[in-house]
């Protein structure tokens, strides 16, 4: 008997190697070399993913079908997704172990079931007993909503022209199985060919699948990045373990806008939206504080407010340190350059602690602004008006740039209650501001900091 041809695939991105390798020289990652039986099997055709034949056709001769949309009595999910779940779509969602993504998709199981559709719930990571236990806690139950511990997808296979569900929830995907491969659980072969038929259920019975996803010690969800590629949405669930709120984050949708958030509080009974985080945001933040400015960002179509908070102290030792938390740390070393070069202000020997509260990641150029008044209020220890808030992209030439969205941003500090907003010039051109707050329009970080210290 012959004896079985083996090679080394990349658990991080694929790469085929012959023999065994320390790094992966496509992806660069360590000791993720894996060794498997190399199979000879042809990859499916891509037309057998919808199950007919693809024709070539003119672009004016395609029908436009607008997809349904079937609501969960979560309104942030529905956000997130683009209006609510499309039938036959395949859904991955991705997060830290303990985040709650099992709970997320239980309660979406029990609403989904209520509205008349029929659930399968695959795990294969927890038993029946303890699926119900969380069920019992969040008040989940039903008589259309299934509960299979299997991971066999042979098995799963079998179950779902049984049962013929509407909906199919699969925990974990990195616990599945196809025992017609010889690679372990968990493998990159191994995912890939149980997403791909996963995506051909969806798609030919129409069955709106979930995925869940294990995630890397980087945040990034774990196994080939086709993955990600596959499906049609793919879903991300942030948070600190040591505070009670969720961010859902929405990062590829084919039915929607893509970086839109959901903002949830995990309590005893389960999820709750929040509807109005920005009041959450800015709830403890204290008055007459110095280091502090908040900026309107706009996460998706949504504009929220956060509280940006900078700590400038004398260096003791040394180089100066330089500490950023939910803000880009390259964002703030430019920052501080141009206040140094621009503004004057001695910041090279000067520590510079800063972070965006609430657990909330701010990665947009519209939060430089406040993200220099919150530094130059710290190192002048000067506080500013607890009414006031920021928006504009810094060059590094100190000048204040136009953002977008500026109508969305100025109309919530205004509902907010705030009674003035620092906004670039250039944006107030072709626009009436609102009565009941004050916009200032600025052309240069110096005039900013001339107005407020």
């Amino acid at each position: 008997m012959a004896k079985a041809k083996t090679q080394y695939v990349c658990q991080n991105c694929g790469y085929v190697s012959p023999r065994y390798l320390g790094r992966c020289p496509n992806c660069g990652a360590w000791n993720q070399m894996i060794e498997e039986v190399a199979t000879t099997t042809r990859p499916k055709a891509a037309n057998q993913v919808t199950g007919q034949v693809a024709k070539p056709t003119t672009l004016a001769q395609v029908d436009i079908v607008k997809e349904p949309r079937i609501k969960t009595n979560l309104d942030e999910l529905n956000r997130v997704l683009g209006g609510g779940v499309v039938p036959g779509s395949l859904i991955l969602i991705g997060g830290d172990p303990g985040i709650g993504k099992s709970t997320l998709l239980l309660q979406v199981s029990g609403q989904l079931q209520d509205t008349g559709g029929r659930v399968l719930y695959v795990s294969g990571e927890e038993s029946a007993s303890q699926i119900k236990l969380r069920a019992d806690r969040l008040h989940v139950g039903g008589d259309n909503l299934y509960i299979y511990p299997e991971t066999d997808m042979s098995n799963i296979r079998q179950t779902l022209d049984e049962i013929k569900p509407d909906y199919l929830i699969i925990d974990s995907i990195q616990t599945m199985n196809e025992p017609n491969l010889s690679s372990v659980v968990g493998s990159v072969s191994q995912i890939r060919e149980i997403t791909a038929e996963l995506m051909k259920i969806a798609k030919n019975k129409q069955i709106t699948t979930f995925i869940v996803g294990h995630v890397t010690k980087e945040g990034a969800i774990a196994g080939p990045k086709i993955l990600e590629h596959m499906v049609d949405t793919v879903l991300y669930f942030e948070g600190d373990m040591h505070h009670t709120y969720r961010i859902l984050r929405s990062v590829k949708n084919r039915f929607g806008s893509t970086n839109e958030i959901g903002i949830f509080e995990m309590q005893s009974d389960g999820l709750q939206e929040v509807a109005n985080p920005s009041e959450i945001f800015l709830e403890e933040r204290l008055k007459n504080a110095t280091g502090s400015a908040v900026v309107v960002s706009m996460e998706g179509t949504r504009p929220i407010l956060v509280e940006v908070q900078a700590l400038i102290t004398p260096t003791l030792f040394g180089n100066a340190k330089r500490t950023a938390t939910g803000l880009d740390y390259n964002r703030v070393s430019l920052i501080m350059a141009v206040l140094e070069k621009r503004a004057n202000l001695m910041l090279q020997n000067q520590d510079a602690y800063l972070k965006a509260t609430g657990g909330v990641k701010l990665n947009e150029p519209a939060i430089d602004l406040a993200m220099a008044v919150a530094i130059a209020s710290s190192y002048k220890d000067m506080g500013i008006l607890p009414t006031d808030c920021f928006v504009g992209e810094i060059g590094l030439t100190g000048e204040v740039r136009r953002v977008n969205r500026i109508e969305q941003r100025v109309a919530e500090a205004a509902k907010m209650g705030f009674k003035r907003v620092f906004i670039p010039n250039n944006n107030l051109a072709r626009w009436e501001p609102p009565k009941d707050i004050d916009v200032i329009g600025i052309r240069t970080l110096s005039e900013a900091l001339k107005a407020l210290f």
